[in-house]
């Protein structure tokens, strides 16, 4: 029988698409799952480090897990306004300190330059705790030698409108830093560091996670060089010549800097979907995770998952309704250039992918969808996401909305602003990037 504190999925679909996307969320929070992880105290020192979205609410859950007696220092770097409140009866004991994101800025790049130098110095009995989530790779910036801070904010923009993929993004990345692709590890030795990680990226790859700072890097200069060629990021000349001479490569499996180290998955994509899953079976409903690792063009990962709604709503899928389907991993938005007189539009990937959920729809009866990233804001925006109905095309025409001019100006959050559809939660202080559910009645 469902549980009747849980909305009802068949009489607020709404509230019960929102309701699975707070268990996900829930199940990522670093205060659950963050204490079972950690290492017993040092003989030495115990120096905290770390950067993401999430490394605000990962701090306060170290200082209120680790034991009162034993001395606990450090700093982590997370997004502008992502600090939770601080628990009750815990005591401040690390620094946080707040940046830009997806944009660096000064504020993040002093922020890595005081890590780095914190870490000098570090003996075999002292412990490195690295507390590591998404948006790590832009909150932790420290430009390699060529490179200045303004250089390193023009290519990380060049990358976000290139369509590249995560894990092309952070090869990149990596190669053009001082502290990312292992280099923080190499920095702390000899003591040895154990990383507590959130993952954001389809497989958990622990190198690609905030672009690794902490572990090894099995990417080359030569394949950072080609990303940048092939995505047409523009790169100073020296930097070029360093990255053709493999003059910025990164420490690789197997380096000495990495011995006795430690790493820790506490939290991931697949563990917030399956939770999510769990919610929808307790509500009665089959639930059906299609994979947490979905990449490509965030339109087109909407029209896919609408074939695949339409056709269990047609008795011709895979499955049978009434269920829900969950996906995850980190699509992407390639901007073009717009013609001449055109506004750009507002939105971030999990609108975007609602307006190719709705395209794909069609306003087929019973289906309902939402999108959002679990850290609670959808690329640089206000809202995590969007609601889909069946009658938002409907509902879109009466208001004079065109779907499709829309779409083509990348202005999803203007479209379901206008429709009361957007999802709004303020920042999560976790990160296990896309959420996605179609319920299909």
């Amino acid at each position: 029988m469902p549980n009747p504190a849980l909305p009802d999925p068949a009489r607020q679909p709404r509230d019960f698409l929102k309701h699975l996307f707070d268990v996900a969320v829930a199940r990522a929070q670093p205060s659950q799952v963050l204490g079972q992880h950690l290492p017993p105290p040092p003989r030495g020192r115990t120096w905290v480090v770390g950067a993401g979205k999430a490394a605000g609410a990962m701090a306060h859950a170290l200082e209120a897990a680790w034991p009162a007696d034993a001395p606990l220092a450090g700093l982590v770097v997370t997004r502008y306004g992502h600090t939770p409140p601080r628990p009750p009866g815990v005591p401040a004991r690390l620094e946080i300190v707040e940046a830009a994101h997806p944009v660096p800025d000064e504020a993040g790049a002093q922020a890595a330059a005081r890590m780095l130098a914190s870490v000098a110095g570090l003996t075999a009995d002292d412990l490195v705790i690295c507390l590591i989530s998404g948006g790590g790779s832009a909150l932790l910036t420290l430009p390699a030698d060529g490179l200045s801070l303004a250089d390193k904010q023009r290519v990380n923009q060049q990358l976000l409108a290139s369509g590249a993929g995560i894990h092309e993004m952070n090869t990149l990345r990596k190669h053009l830093s001082r502290v990312k692709g292992g280099r923080l590890a190499a920095a702390c030795a000899p003591a040895p560091v154990v990383t507590l990680a959130i993952s954001d990226v389809p497989g958990d790859d622990l190198s690609v996670i905030a672009s690794g700072p902490t572990v090894p890097d099995d990417t080359t200069c030569a394949e950072a060089l080609a990303i940048a060629r092939r995505h047409g990021i523009a790169l100073p000349a020296a930097v070029e010549a360093a990255l053709a001479s493999g003059a910025l490569e990164t420490p690789k499996p197997g380096d000495a800097c990495f011995a006795g180290h430690a790493v820790h998955l506490i939290a991931t994509p697949m563990q917030a979907l399956r939770a999510a899953a769990e919610a929808a079976r307790t509500a009665g409903l089959a639930a059906h995770v299609l994979s947490d690792e979905i990449e490509g063009e965030s339109a087109d990962i909407g029209l896919m998952h609408a074939a695949l709604a339409r056709a269990v709503a047609q008795g011709r899928g895979a499955f049978q309704r009434p269920c829900v389907l969950l996906s995850g991993g980190e699509t992407t938005v390639t901007l073009g250039k717009l013609p001449p007189g055109t506004k750009p539009g507002r939105g971030g990937r999990a609108g975007e992918f609602c307006l190719g959920l709705a395209q794909g729809l069609q306003a087929a009866p019973g289906v309902w969808g939402l999108a959002a990233d679990t850290d609670g804001i959808d690329g640089v925006e206000d809202n995590a996401g969007a609601l889909v109905a069946p009658d938002t095309l409907a509902r879109a025409r009466a208001a004079g909305l065109s779907l499709a001019e829309h779409r083509a100006r990348h202005d999803a959050y203007g479209f379901f602003d206008a429709l009361g559809d957007l999802v709004v939660t303020g920042p999560t202080h976790t990160n296990v990037n896309d959420f996605r559910a179609v319920l299909v009645l």
